[in-house]
């Protein structure tokens, strides 16, 4: 009881780190739910197309024409060189295409006219390039085998006018996993600083020198002794994480509601457990209060950047991942980021997160063994 005591005064002087950690969570997660409601809509955009008609406007060439107005914007500009190209440096248009002399006639005698194009490069002025190379092509085939122009233009239109069904079969709520796994692999961050700054410090006052030694020289056992340290550690981990969970239910919504959100809390909770037995390790290996900030960048955020908690994992470099492999947080984040794409959970398809939440927590039982051996060795030295 008087180490629980202990642990709980040293940890009253640490809560305004736990409160930095949360912010930067909170401001993050905020922002992402921001950006993904941004970038979710989708509008459809007509391209900015300009026509200039060297023909006559009758038959084919009235066809194309039309079909080109229909399905973009046409712009006016002066029938001016000049003009029109200070118009395309000016993004005011995207397309140009210019209809030659003979068009018509030389589409009903089965040839192919060039027709002459200028573009932006943009993506707008790519769908007016695809609008107008699909006209062409079914334009071309069909003038070879029907000389009726009537006949032609009618079937041109049928064919334009097929729509190819699509079918979504997926039923995954892409955007709000999305969130979800942003916030939970954005948490491995201040969960892993959290954990590894706060419980450092409490348990540097414990492993100061006078204060070792009373350990030592008292009839306590050092795994006992250990283990209370533990279980106070444990304690604050869980209500850390159980405060970041009822923060998600927030930010996140319904998604937390259902078995993406069920295995999402279980990693995390994983995932907190191996992030105290690190704490507890490190405070075995270092008593200098000083080198625990330079002790959190390494390892926190090196894992992050590593691990795609920051960035997005499929920017990452294989290199880098490979590399990643070797920390537990590669794992944690792998199960966040197969939340996205499981549409039925069975055996199989969770094989894979078992496999991820099996490595953790065998990450977790080495660090406990490992702070075991160091501790014992503390103190036999002293």
């Amino acid at each position: 009881m008087t180490v629980f005591k202990t642990f709980l005064k040293v940890l009253n002087k640490c809560k305004f780190v736990i409160i930095l950690y949360t912010v930067i969570l909170l401001t993050f997660g905020a922002f992402n739910m921001t950006t993904s409601e941004n970038s979710t809509n989708f509008v459809a955009s007509k391209p900015d197309v300009l026509i200039i008609n060297n023909d006559e406007n009758v038959g084919v060439t009235k066809n194309l024409v039309e079909y080109i107005t229909n399905n973009s914007n046409n712009v006016d500009v002066k029938n001016n060189e000049d003009a029109i190209n200070d118009a395309l440096f000016y993004r005011e248009i995207n397309y140009i295409i210019y209809i030659p002399q003979n068009y018509r006639q030389d589409i009903l005698d089965g040839k192919n006219p060039e027709i002459e194009i200028k573009s932006t490069g943009d993506y707008q002025a790519s769908y007016a390039e695809m609008l107008l190379s699909r006209y062409i092509n079914i334009e071309v085939i069909y003038a070879k085998e029907i000389k009726d122009e009537d006949k032609l233009i009618e079937k041109i239109n049928n064919t334009l006018a097929e729509q190819t069904e699509i079918e979504i079969t997926s039923k995954l709520d892409t955007d709000s996993l999305s969130k979800a796994t942003f916030y939970y692999n954005f948490a491995s961050y201040s969960i892993l600083a959290g954990a590894i700054y706060v419980i450092c410090l409490i348990l540097s006052s414990f492993n100061e020198t006078k204060i070792r030694k009373r350990t030592i020289i008292s009839s306590m056992n050092y795994k006992k002794h250990n283990r209370i340290l533990l279980i106070s550690n444990a304690l604050l981990a869980i209500a850390l994480w159980i405060f970041y969970v009822i923060i998600s239910f927030i930010i996140v919504g319904k998604t937390m509601f259902s078995i993406q959100g069920v295995i999402y809390i279980v990693n995390s909770f994983i995932f907190t457990i191996c992030a105290l037995t690190i704490a507890f390790l490190i405070a075995n290996l270092v008593n200098n209060k000083n080198a625990i900030n330079g002790i959190v960048n390494v390892i926190a955020l090196g894992s992050s950047f590593l691990c795609g908690a920051f960035v997005p994992v499929e920017w990452l470099p294989a290199s880098v991942l490979k590399v990643a492999h070797i920390l537990p947080t590669y794992w944690y984040i792998q199960t966040n980021e197969l939340m996205k794409t499981i549409e039925k959970f069975d055996i199989e398809s969770l094989k894979p997160v078992f496999i991820n939440m099996g490595v953790i927590a065998l990450f977790t039982i080495i660090f406990v063994i490992i702070t075991n051996i160091i501790s014992k060795r503390k103190r036999k030295i002293a």
